[in-house]
């Protein structure tokens, strides 16, 4: 019995899975980081739960000079402006708003854009 269906041998290559895990790295982090430091920072803190002092300013330069404050500083802006961008991108387009390659470009031209500035402001800070 032969099938109606038809495998492509040779499918054209797709740059959608670096968008797709970016997005997925983005809304991992964004729903598992930062509520924790909303809550620190946003809560926490100004109830006095925790000392002040514990994020004075000479001690949060001195985590962010570190290479896992940078990173962390890196991934706290970089990662849910992917998962932003990809879904502002896709979300256009369920409203059929197609903007194609164009909008595309300009939706991780932001996204790109602040992670390069979160790079560029950890680095002034060493």
């Amino acid at each position: 019995m032969q099938s109606n269906y038809h495998v492509d041998r040779t499918p054209a290559r797709s740059d959608e899975p670096i968008w797709w895990s970016l997005f997925g790295a983005g809304g991992t982090w964004f729903a598992m980081i930062t509520p924790i430091t909303v809550l620190v920072l946003g809560v926490l803190v100004p109830l006095g739960v925790i000392d002040a002092d514990a994020l004075s300013y000479d001690r949060v330069v001195a985590f962010a000079t570190t290479w896992i404050g940078a990173l962390f500083i890196i991934a706290t802006l970089a990662l849910p402006m992917w998962h932003a961008m990809h879904r502002v991108h896709h979300g256009l387009h369920d409203l059929q708003c197609h903007v194609g390659l164009a909008g595309k470009v300009v939706c991780y031209f932001i996204a790109a854009l602040i992670s390069i500035l979160a790079i560029i402001f950890v680095f002034m800070l060493h």
